[in-house]
Parts: structure tokens; sequence; C-alpha cells
């Protein structure tokens, strides 16, 4: 290495690393060049938030490396979306992730940006071994309440999964499956598996309620996602239901 190497060729060279002993870096620290320096700090801060989403998705594979050890071969995280919101379906998601595999950043989805979440939605999709959707509309929800409702959302994503679970992962839920299976709670944010099926649910029904945002363009569904914000509660007062609407949850059981 020589100083007459750019930054920007630099920044390439850094962007191949991640091991800090390697020779290249210690070179690096003998140019005192500002822009060197700068590249050098960035380099550093890429690798302590990597180190950091490697040890949390490690504290995040707990749940699945114990079905493993048991002998599980396949095991699928469920989770759900939409039990707060006025308008629309509650939707599932189950994922089974392989066994060697390294999604970092799977987290809660509510606690991803929306830029992140459809980040990690499209590396599932791509990596994951198997994904069922589920999806409950409005007026079985009025029907059987939003309880049960999340349930039957949740069971319709493992049956259709393409591959049959071993073992079940799933948030603060109990399905009436007869596969084996463990209720956690907050499971989006301690189970890998949970997490990617909380990312999966989400951004699928948030492009749904964006898709019903065109059809019905009054409540901002596309920025809301159906819940009761002051643009929707503002569309309610001045266009009155719509046929997604939850009839059974207030306030919207007053415009009937």
């Amino acid at each position: 290495m020589t100083k007459r190497e750019s930054i920007a060729q630099i920044k390439e060279q850094l962007a191949l690393i991640s091991d800090s002993t390697d020779p290249y870096l210690l070179e690096l620290q003998k140019d005192d060049r500002i822009g060197v320096k700068k590249c050098l700090e960035q380099w550093g801060n890429k690798q302590r938030k990597k180190e950091k989403l490697e040890k949390q998705y490690l504290a995040m594979r707990i749940f699945e490396d114990a079905c493993f050890a048991k002998g599980d071969k396949i095991v699928a995280g469920i989770d759900e979306v939409g039990r707060g919101p006025l308008a629309g379906p509650v939707v599932a998601a189950a994922v089974v992730l392989p066994i060697e595999h390294k999604i970092l950043g799977l987290n809660d989805s509510k606690k991803l940006s929306v830029k992140k979440r459809e980040e990690l939605a499209k590396e599932i999709q791509k990596e994951a071994v198997a994904i069922g959707i589920g999806i409950v509309s409005p007026e079985i929800i009025d029907q059987i309440n939003i309880y049960q409702a999340s349930r039957l959302a949740m069971t319709q994503a493992v049956e259709k999964l393409a591959i049959l679970p071993d073992h079940l992962l799933i948030d603060a839920m109990t399905l009436d499956l007869p596969i084996g299976q463990e209720k956690i709670i907050k499971g989006d944010a301690r189970s890998v598996s949970i997490a990617a099926a909380s990312i999966v649910a989400k951004v699928y029904r948030d492009h749904l309620m964006a898709d019903y945002h065109k059809k019905y363009p009054h409540y901002g569904f596309d920025k809301n996602a159906g819940y009761g914000t002051k643009a929707h509660l503002e569309g309610l007062a001045n266009y009155g239901i719509t046929p997604i609407h939850r009839k059974t949850f207030a306030p919207i059981k007053n415009y009937l």
C-alpha cells in the first residue's frame, strides 16, 4: 500500500476485510490523512455493529438449537400481526429456517424500520426452507373474535407450509395441531424463527393494506395499516366505514 491509493480505493479494500489483525489495516494506521482515519473509524463502527448483531443472533437461536439437539430437524416459527387495527385482516406467517443459516438483524418486526423489514423479508424469502401465510378476514374476526382469528391464521400458516414441521415455536400462543410446540412469551424478540415469521407477516400485511388504500383512499391505510390514527378516524367521520372495517371493534360499531 502507498499513499497514492485513493480514499475510494481504500474504501473498496476495507469492504473486503473483517479481521482486525489484517496487515492492510496496520498499514492504514500509518497514513495520517484525515480521510483515511475516517475510513478506519467507519470500518471499526461497522465491525462493532456486526459483532453486536452476531451476539444477538446467537442469543436468539437458543430455542431452535434446543430443538435441533433433541433431533428435530424442521422447526417452524409462527407469529401474527394485525390484532389491533380497526380494518383489514389478521395475518400470520410460519417460517422454517435452515439449520445452517445466519440472517443477522432478525427481531420483533415492530422494532425495525420499514426499510429494514423489507430488506430482511427478502432475505428470509431467499433463505427459508418453507414459508406459510394465513389470512383471516374482518368478517371472520367479527364472527369468532380477534383472539380466535389469530389462532386460526396461525393454524392456516402452518398448514400451508410445503413441509411438515417436527416442532413449532409460537409467539404467546398454543395451536390445536398434532405437532410438538412451545409457547414463547415475546417470542418475536427471543427466537430467530418467530422473529422471521413476525417480519414476513408484517411486510405481507402492510403490502395488503397499501393495496386496500388504492381502493379506499380516504383512511390512510398505506401509512397506518388500518390502525386508528388521526387520519383514519377523520376518514371514518367523513366517509363512514368500508367493507374491510371490523364491525365489532370500537369505534367502528358506532358507525353501523
